[in-house]
């Protein structure tokens, strides 16, 4: 009577659980075999050799998903040498330096100051962390930056 070695799972799970509900993963539903045609003579009894040595895992798509076709993200782009599309807008327009409108135009939060509103209330552990020997100049940058906010 054998009692050791590998056993194949009659119905693995697809993700383990922790502890008492844990499964076997391995054993379970995997792709065919698949093999392109034209290569090199005995390419592609080597590459079925590979598939069939670490069997890929089953695909969410299952068998007889077609590829989506493909998306010409070049169609829309204007070149460098043509005209303009926005004649009476700054190229600036935007950004946080030159003419035109600026960051407030494209209505975002401004996010990192609340964060840094949010850090002040720790201001004392930053600073101990920042007085340690050895500490990063970005750790004394945040408190210095810190105690100009408070």
């Amino acid at each position: 009577m054998a009692s050791g070695g590998y056993r194949q799972p009659s119905s693995p799970a697809p993700v383990s659980g922790p502890g008492a509900l844990s499964k076997r993963t391995d054993g379970g539903p995997s792709q065919p075999i698949r093999v392109p045609s034209g290569g090199a003579y005995g390419e592609r009894q080597n590459l079925e050799q590979l598939q069939q040595a670490v069997p890929a895992a089953a695909s969410p798509g299952g068998e007889g998903a077609a590829p989506a076709a493909p998306v010409d993200v070049t169609a829309d782009l204007i070149g460098l040498g043509e005209p303009s599309q926005r004649p009476d807008e700054p190229v600036t327009a935007g950004a946080a330096a030159g003419a035109g409108p600026g960051l407030e135009v494209l209505g975002l939060p401004n996010q990192p100051g609340e964060d840094m509103k949010n850090l002040i209330k720790y201001l004392p552990v930053w600073e101990s962390m920042a007085n340690v020997p050895g500490a990063s100049k970005a750790v004394r940058n945040l408190v210095r930056q810190l105690k100009g906010m408070a």
